[in-house]
């Protein structure tokens, strides 16, 4: 769980430092010059790659929370 953390984090400072370069790339050559569009494509893939990964982990996280919910509510019955 650290580890996806630590993962995501690093992802972040990726979004920030891509979109740092687009925006200042935009200001010296313009939107639509091929070095800003550039970016602007990569910054996209850093962020789907992010959604998807933080889907992954929600996912994962509420698989968890069913499963526990569900041993609760056995629990009760086995003990008896």
């Amino acid at each position: 769980m650290y580890e996806d953390s630590n993962y995501q984090s690093e992802m972040i400072e990726k979004i920030k430092a891509k979109r740092e370069l687009m925006i200042n790339s935009a200001n010296r050559h313009g939107f639509t010059s091929e070095q800003t569009i550039k970016y602007s494509q990569e910054l996209d893939e850093l962020i789907n790659h992010y959604q998807k990964v933080v889907g992954q982990t929600s996912k994962l996280n509420e698989e968890v929370k069913f499963a526990f919910k569900h041993m609760i509510m056995i629990w009760p019955k086995v003990l008896v």
